[in-house]
C-alpha cells in the first residue's frame, strides 16, 4: 500500500437536480425544455380526449405564464435556449415560449437530497454538506488502501468516483457529476467541466492547460461585482489573474481578496473537508505488495492482522467511540471478496477484544488460496462513556 502524495478531494454535484427529480415523476418530458419555478396553479392536469377516450397529462407552457416569478432551475435543453436559474419567468418565456413550466416541490427535492448523500456516505463517510444538491468528499483515506505498486492514485480515485456515481444512481435514479482534484477549489471547477454525468480529474500539472483558459467568474468567490471590476482591468480569464502581479492585485482589491485571487488563480486551497456527520463504522484495511499464502505466510498475516486490530482500537479511542459489531474482510488472489461479522454482548474499543472477535470471524472462512487484502471494521458505533 502506498499513501497518496497529495489530498484527493471530490466535489459531487447533482445534474440539474430539481429538474431531474421532476423528470422522474414525468418521464414523458425527457429530452424536452423544462423550467421549474411556477406556483401550485401550474401543476399538470390530466385530461381525457373526447374522441378516443384516452387520458394524458397537460403541462403548462412558459408562454402561458404571467407574473413576477423566477426560474428555480431548468433542464439542459432549456439552458441551451438561454434559460438559467434566477432568470425572470417572463424573460424566460420570450426565449423559450414552448418550454414546459412546472411548480417547485421542495419536500421532494429534500427527500432525494437525503438519499443521494446517504448513498455517498456509504462509500466515503468524510462528507461536507454544501447545500441541497452538492457535497465535498475527502477520498484520501479511501483511495490509500487501493494503491498498489503499479497503480496510480488518481486512477484509483476515478474508481472510487465511479462507485459513487453508481451508488447515487441506484439510490435515486439520478445522475451526478464529480470533479477530482487535490483541493476543494479545483474539485468544484472540475465537476463543472463535463456536465452532465461527468467524471473529471484536475491535477496540479493540468492547472495551466485546463483551468487558466476558463473565465475568471468561474472561480467560486468571484461574484458579479468583482467580475465586472476584473473585466474593467482587462482580466477576463483565470490565467490573466495568474499572470497578474500579486502586489497589483492587492493594490486594486485589498490585501485579503487580492491575495486570495492570486492564490485561487494558481489552484491553491488549503481548506479541509469539514465533515460533521456521525460515522457509521471505523475500519482499517491493507492490500499486500504480493499475495500472501495462508499457510506459508501465516506469521506475516497474523502480525498484520493484529496491527490492523490495534489501529482500529486506537482510532476508536482517539475519536471516543465504541462498537458492538466486529467485521472481517478478505480479498483473495482471484479478487473474490468475503466478509464475516460477529456482534459482541457489549460495545468495545479494546484492541484485544476486537482481535478475538475478528479471529472468530476468520475461523468461518475457508482459506484455500492466497490473500491480497485484509481488513477489520467495527460497526454499530456509539459514543464512549464519558465522551
Amino acid at each position: 500500500m502506498t499513501a497518496p502524495a497529495t489530498r484527493i478531494i471530490a466535489h459531487l454535484d447533482m445534474d440539474a437536480f430539481f429538474a431531474s427529480v421532476e423528470l422522474l415523476r414525468y418521464p414523458e418530458l425527457r429530452g424536452a425544455a423544462v423550467v421549474v419555478g411556477g406556483g401550485r396553479r401550474h401543476e399538470p392536469v390530466t385530461v381525457t380526449d373526447p374522441v378516443t377516450g384516452l387520458s394524458h397529462r397537460r403541462f403548462w407552457r412558459l408562454r402561458e405564464y404571467a407574473g413576477r416569478g423566477v426560474a428555480t432551475t431548468a433542464t439542459y435543453e432549456a439552458r441551451a435556449l438561454g434559460v438559467h436559474s434566477a432568470m425572470g419567468l417572463m424573460k424566460a418565456a420570450r426565449l423559450a415560449p414552448d418550454a414546459v413550466l412546472l411548480p417547485a416541490d421542495f419536500d421532494q427535492y429534500r427527500r432525494y437530497s437525503r438519499q443521494f448523500k446517504a448513498a455517498a456516505r456509504g462509500i466515503a463517510p468524510r462528507v461536507e454538506d454544501r447545500g441541497i444538491d452538492e457535497i465535498y468528499l475527502d477520498l484520501t483515506d479511501i483511495v490509500a488502501p487501493r494503491i498498489e505498486s503499479l497503480q496510480d492514485a488518481w486512477w484509483c480515485a476515478r474508481e472510487v468516483a465511479a462507485e459513487l456515481k453508481r451508488a447515487v444512481r441506484t439510490a435515486t435514479g439520478l445522475c451526478c457529476s464529480i470533479g477530482l482534484a487535490p483541493n476543494k477549489l479545483l474539485a468544484k471547477l472540475a465537476s463543472e467541466l463535463d456536465k452532465p454525468d461527468g467524471l473529471t480529474v484536475i491535477t496540479d500539472a493540468e492547472i495551466a492547460s485546463r483551468i487558466w483558459p476558463l473565465a475568471a467568474r468561474r472561480l467560486n468567490g468571484v461574484g458579479p461585482k468583482a467580475n465586472a471590476r476584473l473585466q474593467q482591468l482587462g482580466l477576463r480569464t483565470i490565467g490573466d489573474l495568474a499572470q497578474a502581479d500579486p502586489a497589483w492585485l492587492v493594490a486594486n482589491f485589498g490585501a485579503s481578496y487580492g491575495g486570495w485571487l492570486h492564490q485561487a488563480s494558481h489552484g491553491r486551497d488549503q481548506r479541509e473537508v469539514e465533515a460533521i456527520s456521525e460515522p457509521k463504522s471505523i475500519s482499517r484495511e491493507t492490500t499486500f505488495d504480493r499475495d500472501l499464502h495462508p499457510v506459508r505466510d501465516r506469521s506475516t498475516l497474523s502480525r498484520i492482522f493484529t496491527e490492523l486490530c490495534e489501529q482500529v482500537g486506537d482510532d476508536l479511542q482517539r475519536k471516543h467511540y465504541v462498537g458492538r459489531t466486529i467485521a472481517l474482510k478478505l480479498r483473495f488472489e482471484d479478487f473474490r471478496t468475503v466478509t464475516r461479522a460477529r456482534t459482541l454482548d457489549a460495545p468495545t474499543d479494546d484492541a484485544r477484544a476486537i482481535r478475538a472477535a475478528a479471529g472468530q470471524c476468520l475461523k468461518r472462512v475457508e482459506l484455500d488460496r492466497r490473500i491480497r487484502l485484509l481488513g477489520v471494521r467495527v460497526d454499530s458505533l456509539s459514543h464512549a462513556p464519558g465522551a
